[in-house]
C-alpha cells in the first residue's frame, strides 16, 4: 500500500498543473492508495481556501475520490460520517475531530456553531468548557 500527500490528491481533483495532475491519476490510477486522515483534513482545506471549492463541493470532490477503487482511508467510517456532518452545516475539520472522540463523555469548545450543530448529529455532546 502506498500512502499519498495532500498534493496528489489536489492535482487529482483539480488538473491545475496538467503534468502532476497526469502523474496524480496514473499513481491513483492503479489503486493501492492510503490516505492518513490528516491528509484528508489537509485536502479539504487546500480545496475550499485556496480552490475556493464550496463545502458542497468538497464534499461531492472527496466523495467521489473516495469511492474510486484501490482507494483506502485511515478510517473510512469516520471519513463518511464527516462528509455526511459537513452536508449537515459542519465544518469538515471539526467533524473528523468530533467522530474521533466517539465513546468520549464531552467534546470542550468554545465554538458555539459547533455546539448547535453537533447537537442533533453527534452523540458526544459539545460543550463550552
Amino acid at each position: 500500500m502506498r500512502a499519498i500527500d495532500t498534493n496528489v490528491i489536489v492535482r487529482f481533483l483539480t488538473g491545475d498543473d496538467p503534468r502532476q495532475a497526469a502523474r496524480a491519476r496514473r499513481v491513483i490510477g492503479e489503486g493501492d492508495i492510503f490516505v492518513p486522515t490528516s491528509v484528508a483534513i489537509e485536502s479539504e482545506w487546500v480545496l475550499r481556501n485556496a480552490y475556493g471549492f464550496s463545502s458542497d463541493q468538497v464534499v461531492h470532490a472527496l466523495r467521489a475520490f473516495a469511492g474510486l477503487p484501490g482507494i483506502a482511508f485511515e478510517d473510512g467510517a469516520l471519513f463518511a460520517r464527516a462528509l455526511d456532518w459537513t452536508e449537515q452545516g459542519m465544518e469538515f475539520a471539526d467533524a473528523l475531530h468530533l467522530g474521533q472522540s466517539n465513546g468520549c463523555s464531552i467534546f470542550l469548545s468554545f465554538d458555539r456553531r459547533l455546539s448547535r450543530i453537533a447537537a442533533g448529529l453527534s452523540d458526544v455532546e459539545v460543550a463550552l468548557p
